[in-house]
Parts: structure tokens; sequence; C-alpha cells
């Protein structure tokens, strides 16, 4: 993934936003205070900004680049411009580990939530992966994913039925709408290493993903391990997913709209796109984080509602001049 004139763009873009999102918040500070932070990180100006804002916001990043990029490579290999991170179900089965995990009472250990969701994903990516790895067409894989999604969906609804804690279901809600809030460094780097090896699968399976563009019977002449490369492309995806799922919770739109906000700038080259798809999920993500602290309301907004709520009419925007386009 080279850095390209647009993906210099959105890092400068994403620096930005990361350097507003560690100095503004709910907490203002003067002049002085920010002196303080840089100069004593040690000092209580300086833990809100490193101790609290900036893992937050490098949590957020992360979270919003992984969702990013799996979009990207869920589009490119489905060939279908809705497909998203969700559409395997890796999402749904990390709600409903995470929701067991809370209603079995290990919110209180530490981790045992954030294993639990990764754990949900990944059976579930790992379901999606053999089901990749036995079947070509691209609408069996959604099919599948589909079916995968609205049975975790079920389950979770069960573990809500079976809830006789109000606690306990306000804990299960507040974390399927999603959040980065109180998150730390520690957070980041727990979903680091999964999202590297994600990282990893879908850089190996970038000439599939040219190469399917052209149709199944030409990719499967090319000479190129196919089912192979479309095996790691779920596979990274499905973690990529499944460790934003664990740190943040669900957290939809960011990985179905961040690869069409740069999509015509990568030519429509579902290799090319990966690199600013991820940059531009980070964007989204940290930007939703911001308004989330600065806007003036009693209980901060989820992340997830945030993501919806300025998210959704963006994308409508987009798919209407893209429809122009098609029509033109």
């Amino acid at each position: 993934m080279k850095l390209s004139r647009q993906n210099l763009l959105l890092l400068v873009a994403l620096l930005a936003l990361a350097a507003l999102a560690v100095g503004f918040g709910e907490t203002a500070l003067s002049g002085a205070q920010y002196r303080m932070a840089l100069s004593r990180p040690e000092s209580p100006p300086g833990e809100i900004l490193w101790g609290l804002r900036a893992p937050r916001a490098a949590v957020a990043a992360l979270v919003g680049a992984a969702l990013g990029l799996s979009g990207a490579v869920m589009q490119g290999l489905l060939r279908n411009p809705l497909a998203e991170p969700g559409v395997l179900g890796v999402s749904a089965g990390g709600g409903l580990g995470a929701a067991l995990a809370i209603a079995a009472g290990l919110a209180s250990a530490p981790g045992g939530v954030e294993l639990a969701a990764l754990v949900g994903a990944l059976a579930a990516g790992g379901f999606v992966v053999t089901a990749a790895a036995r079947f070509r067409e691209p609408e069996t894989l959604i099919l599948m994913g589909v079916a995968l999604s609205a049975f975790g969906g079920a389950l979770t609804a069960l573990v809500f039925n079976f809830s006789r804690s109000p606690m306990t279901t306000a804990e299960m809600m507040a974390w399927l709408m999603g959040s980065v809030e109180n998150r730390d460094w520690s957070d980041a780097a727990w979903a680091a290493p999964p999202m590297l090896l994600g990282l990893g699968l879908c850089l190996y399976a970038r000439p599939g993903l040219l190469m399917m563009t052209l149709g199944e019977e030409t990719a499967a002449l090319s000479g190129l391990p196919m089912a192979r490369l479309r095996a790691a492309a779920v596979a990274g995806a499905a973690l990529l997913t499944g460790a934003a799922v664990a740190v943040s919770g669900v957290i939809g739109f960011v990985g179905l709209a961040a690869p069409h906000l740069v999509r015509a700038g990568a030519r429509n080259d579902p290799a090319a796109i990966l690199a600013p798809s991820a940059l531009s999920g980070a964007i989204l993500l940290v930007s939703a984080d911001l308004i989330a602290r600065v806007l003036p309301t009693e209980v901060e907004l989820k992340l997830g509602v945030v993501t919806a709520l300025f998210g959704a009419p963006l994308f409508a925007t987009i798919a209407w001049r893209a429809a122009r386009s098609w029509r033109g």
C-alpha cells in the first residue's frame, strides 16, 4: 500500500483530527493547563490529555481503520457496493459473545467481555472462511453471512429475554451500541495484534481481489491460488472486524461508507482502495467520537448512534450521486 497523494492527504487529515481529539473534550483547559500538560505529562492536565483523550483517540482510529479496511475487502471480494463487515455475521457473533459474558457476570473480570466478543467473532469468521473455501459464488457467501448474522442476532435477543437483572440488560445494551469511552493504552495494545494479522491476510489477498473484478472464470484461469486468496480475504476481514467489535462494541456504517468516500480517488481498483479505506474509516470514527464528546448532552451519545445519525445521510448522498452517474 504505497503512500499516494490521496493517502498522504488522508493521513494528514487523520493526524489533524487526532490532535483535535486530544486537545478538546468535555473538560475545557486553559492555555496554562495545556502548557503544563505538554511539559509535565504526569500532571492532572497531562493525565486528561495523555491518559484519557489520547488513548481514546488511538482506539477510535484503530477500530475505524479496521472496519474501513474490512469493508473494502468485503466489497471487493463480493463485488457488491453494499457489502460491509456485518454481512459476514462476524459482528453478530462478537455481540453474542459479549452478551453471554455480561449475562454470566464476567464483566467484572479484566478483559472478560472483550475476550468473549473476540471468540464469538472468530467462531463466526471461521464458519464463513470454511464456506468461502467451499463455495466460489459471492451470492452464496452473502446469503450465509446474512443467515449467520440473523441467527446471532436472534441468540443475542434470547440472552436479553432471559436476563433477570435490569442492570445487566442495560450493560449489554450499552456495549452493543458501541463506544470507546474509558479505553486506555492497554486496550489499543490488546487490539493491535489481531488487527495486524488481519491486515497481513488482506494484503496477501490483494492480487485475488483485483483478479476477481474480471469474473470468476478469468480468475480461475489466472494461475493464482484463488481459493486460498479468497479464504485469506475472509479471514482477514473477520479478524479485523472481530478485534474491532471486541474493543469497542458493535459500530455500524463505517465499513460500508469508508470505501465509497475514497473509491473515485483509487480508480475503483479493489486492491488500491485498501489503504485509503482504512484511513477514511479512521477519520470517520475519530470524528464521530469527537462529536460524541463535545455535544452538550447530559449523557454522552454512544458511538454507534453518532455514526448512524451523521453517516446515513452522508451515505445516502453518495448513493444518490452514484445513481446519477450510472444514469448519465
